[in-house]
């Protein structure tokens, strides 16, 4: 079976997902692959991008909410259940393009991909269907700056990974923000990334006066997370080349891309291979202080 390869592109509110499938998308048009973007966020009237194949031509989160009298976010599951009961029409729009390399661009309800089974049907049918799907999960890395709402992104991620079943890369979005909360950061890029030992983050909690009653609580959290070791991030600023490459070439030995042949090199391609060559490591310890880290 040939396989048609793309991204599944989630996240909370904000973290940037449309961004990061306009700037992705250009990014990987300048390697030469032909890529189109798919919107399945039925609230999103506001596209950056050009935009192939739109779930707004089937329902939007305003008609469900009108004809079912639902609030937004009930109205915004109900289409995500109406797009899966419709995976007919849905696939015929996907194999007009089936020679692309497809982003997806998804809700902000992290419902639907934590426990809500619809989304991840529906990425199953897909995947029946030939294609080969990464799930790259945003997380702003604001969250950074407070110790129990990193510790909540962690959860989130985790669940979602569990859930979807998919390949995932999880990516720390806007870094080069990281500089205006500095201050608040006890550590830096590196622990955030590679979520080292979350037993020093703990002790932050227990300083809090409202958390610290919780601490049999939050050790507990912590364990399960450790236990699975599965959570590790990515760093991406958009406006920086060498961070999409970097995402680019994990989602791509994820879903397998990095083994297709036919792709042709251009000069960003050559690039991708020299960055790809530097370690983990090596290019967090480069951009410690270019992304304020402490």
């Amino acid at each position: 079976m040939s396989y048609t390869f793309g991204q599944l592109v989630i996240g909370p509110p904000g973290s940037g997902k449309s961004t990061y499938c306009k700037k992705m998308s250009e990014h990987l048009g300048k390697l030469g692959r032909k890529v189109i973007i798919v919107n399945i966020d039925p609230a999103n009237d506001t596209l950056p991008y050009e935009c192939k194949v739109d779930i707004a031509e089937l329902i939007t989160v305003e008609d469900a909410m009108i004809h079912k009298q639902l609030g937004p976010n009930g109205g915004l599951l109900y289409s995500i259940e109406y797009l899966e009961k419709n995976f007919t029409w849905f696939l015929g729009k996907l194999n007009s393009f089936k020679s692309h390399y497809f982003i997806f661009d998804c809700p902000g309800q992290v419902e639907l991909y934590s426990h809500h089974n619809s989304m991840k049907e529906i990425m199953q049918k897909l995947q029946k269907a030939g294609f080969s799907l990464c799930a790259v999960c945003l997380i702003d890395s604001h969250y950074c700056s407070d110790p129990g709402k990193f510790i909540s992104a962690l959860l989130l991620t985790l669940s979602t990974m569990l859930h979807m079943e998919l390949p995932h890369v999880n990516v720390l979005s806007k870094v080069d923000l990281m500089s205006t909360f500095a201050d608040k950061l006890p550590f830096g890029l590196d622990y955030y990334t590679e979520v080292l030992d979350l037993n020093y983050i703990l002790q932050y909690l227990q300083s809090d006066k409202f958390t610290a009653k919780y601490k049999k609580w939050n050790s507990a959290l912590i364990e399960m997370i450790e236990n699975y070791s599965l959570v590790s991030f990515v760093p991406l600023n958009v406006e920086d080349t060498k961070t999409l490459i970097r995402v680019h070439q994990a989602v791509d030995k994820a879903n397998g891309y990095i083994y297709a042949a036919g792709e042709e090199r251009s000069v960003q391609s050559l690039l991708a291979c020299a960055v790809g060559a530097q370690t983990d490591q090596e290019w967090i310890g480069d951009n410690q202080d270019k992304y304020g880290a402490v």
